[in-house]
């Protein structure tokens, strides 16, 4: 599949963090989402990706053009991130009329459309917006100059379940033509249930797997045993495991695989945040 942006072995180096070679593709037409515990390295990875820090290896291309050589192609990419972007004492309407100046694809119709559907008053200064209407009126703005690609570092972070799901809509309209797509930075995972189709899991500066969302929903599992059964689960079958109060949680690739070979124990279902906990707090080899 033709790919909107290719990250290949990006790596940065701060006093005591490492982003480590990391390297993934999100193909056009997607949403992935990039998901890690607090400190893993998903802002970094994604500020690397706009040129907004320096990268001490690696490429980024978006369309296979590098964003350096290629300045214009900041119009088609539309960035949000955690918090307001512009002065809290201008105005919805003064917002639009400052981004007509900045970009040249800016659709002030499509503008004003998005202000109507998230209701957001054109008059009022943002200092008076909540979180939720602050949150809404950058991704409206985002959206507004028509980019290919959007990039979103937890902007649905302390919004309410309602209006989060106002967003997680328009982000699937966003999609729907198959020529958009999205990188969505969340630590949110019925979010990324909702919408992704591929996630993008960072820890400690690595990518540990790139794969889709539902591979990992329906064909991913946790075995549920004690002690007897878990010295019986063959080392390659175990992704991640992790010692609980009174039985071990086994993560596996291939639930009715597992389910098939060790009868006595029990395999469920495996979520994101379950895929998540057990990497993260769990071992990796038996």
């Amino acid at each position: 599949m033709e790919a909107s942006l290719q990250v290949e072995n990006l790596t940065k180096q701060y006093p005591g963090f490492l982003l480590d070679h990391v390297s993934f593709s999100l193909p056009k037409g997607a949403i992935m989402g990039l998901i890690g515990e607090n400190g893993a390295g998903k802002s970094t990875t994604i500020n690397a990706i706009l040129d907004l820090i320096h990268k001490d290896e690696g490429t980024v291309s978006f369309w296979g053009q590098e964003l350096s050589a290629s300045p214009a192609l900041k119009e088609d990419i539309g960035v949000v991130f955690d918090g307001i972007n512009f002065y809290e004492t201008l105005t919805p309407a003064q917002v639009g009329r400052i981004s007509a100046e900045a970009y040249r694809q800016w659709d002030n119709s499509l503008y004003q459309n998005y202000l109507s559907r998230f209701q957001l008053p054109l008059s009022k200064p943002i200092k008076s917006f909540s979180k939720g209407m602050k949150t809404k009126l950058c991704i409206a703005v985002a959206l507004s100059h028509q980019p290919k690609l959007l990039i979103l570092d937890e902007a649905t972070s302390g919004l309410d379940p309602v209006i989060r799901d106002d967003v997680l809509e328009v982000f699937l309209d966003f999609v729907q033509d198959e020529s958009h797509s999205i990188l969505m930075s969340s630590h949110i995972s019925t979010d990324l249930e909702k919408v992704a189709d591929y996630i993008t899991f960072i820890h400690q500066g690595q990518v540990l797997f790139c794969k889709s969302k539902d591979e990992l929903r329906y064909q991913y599992g946790i075995v549920r045993c004690g002690a007897e059964q878990f010295a019986a689960i063959a080392p390659e079958d175990v992704l991640a495991w992790r010692r609980e109060a009174y039985q071990y949680s086994v993560l596996v690739a291939d639930k009715e695989a597992a389910r098939r070979r060790y009868k006595q124990a029990v395999v469920d279902d495996a979520t994101i945040d379950d895929i998540l906990l057990l990497y993260v707090k769990g071992a990796q080899t038996k």
